[in-house]
C-alpha cells in the first residue's frame, strides 16, 4: 500500500468512526423522553386556555371551556367557564392532593388522581399531574416504526394515573406521537394520539391536541385542545391555596 493509499484509508476509517459516535450519541436514552415528555406536556410555570370534548357511548358530546394556572411542579388550578351548568367549578391541586370546588356548595370536595376528569376519559393526573420523571422509571423498547422511539413507563407510586405507559416519540426531536395507558391487570385501558403540532408560545412548540380513547368501551373518546399558552408567567402563590378557591 503506498504512503498516499495508508493517508486515504486512516483518514476514511476515522472518518467513519467519528460519524458512528455521532450517531450513537444522538440516540436518546429514556431519560431524555420522560425529560423532554415533562417539559412539553407540563412546563413549569404557565397560563393557557382550553376546551374538552367528551363523547359518550351513544355518540352525545359536552364540551368543556376551562383556563389553567400552574406554577413550580406540584401546584394546579383549574377554573371552569363553560358550560353553564358547571360555569364557576374549580380545581385545586397541591403535592399528592386534589380538591373539586362547588359554587353552590361553597366548598371543597377532595378528588382522586385516577377519578374521571369531569366524565370524559382523562383520569384527573391525566390532566392536573404531569410529572413522569417523578411518577415513572422508564427503559427503551422496540418501536413499531422506524420514525419513532418507544419507552415503557412503570409507576414509581400510587399516585399515578396508571400501572404503565408505552410513550411513543417522534426520533427527529422526541415530540410525543402516541402512548398507550395500562392498569393495575396489565390491561389496556386508554390509548391516546397527540396531533396538531404547533407553536403555542414563542419558541415553544408541541402537540395542541391530545386525542385519549377508551379502550374498554370503543364508543368513548375525549378530545383536550390548548387554544392558547403563556409561558413562565408568575401566578401569586395564594392563588393556590383552597381559602382561595370561589375567589
Amino acid at each position: 500500500m503506498t504512503e498516499h493509499a495508508r493517508a486515504v484509508f486512516a483518514f476514511t476509517f476515522a472518518l467513519t468512526l467519528a460519524l458512528a459516535s455521532s450517531v450513537v450519541a444522538k440516540e436518546p436514552t429514556a431519560d431524555d423522553i420522560i425529560k423532554k415528555y415533562d417539559s412539553l406536556m407540563g412546563p413549569l410555570a404557565f397560563e393557557s386556555d382550553n376546551t374538552m370534548t367528551a363523547t359518550r357511548e351513544d355518540g352525545t358530546t359536552r364540551s368543556y371551556e376551562m383556563h389553567m394556572l400552574k406554577r413550580d411542579t406540584d401546584k394546579f388550578r383549574v377554573y371552569f367557564t363553560g358550560p353553564a351548568s358547571v360555569k364557576g367549578q374549580e380545581i385545586l391541586r397541591i403535592g399528592d392532593n386534589a380538591w373539586v370546588y362547588l359554587p353552590n356548595l361553597k366548598r371543597a370536595t377532595r378528588i382522586a388522581n385516577r377519578e374521571s376528569f369531569q366524565g370524559g376519559d382523562f383520569n384527573n393526573a391525566d390532566v392536573l399531574r404531569v410529572n413522569y420523571t417523578a411518577d415513572y422509571s422508564g427503559t427503551l423498547a422496540p418501536s413499531d416504526s422506524p420514525d419513532t422511539s418507544c419507552v415503557q413507563l412503570k409507576a414509581k407510586h400510587q399516585e399515578t394515573a396508571y400501572d404503565a405507559v408505552t410513550l411513543y416519540v417522534r426520533t427527529s426531536d422526541l415530540l410525543p406521537v402516541r402512548a398507550k395507558y395500562f392498569g393495575t391487570s396489565g390491561k389496556l385501558i386508554r390509548s391516546a394520539e397527540f396531533a396538531d403540532v404547533k407553536e403555542l408560545s414563542k419558541g415553544f412548540t408541541r402537540p395542541s391536541r391530545i386525542i385519549m380513547r377508551n379502550e374498554l368501551v370503543p364508543a368513548r373518546k375525549s378530545e383536550l385542545v390548548v387554544k392558547a399558552m403563556r409561558l413562565d408567567v408568575d401566578v401569586p402563590p395564594q392563588r393556590f391555596t383552597q381559602t382561595d378557591l370561589g375567589k
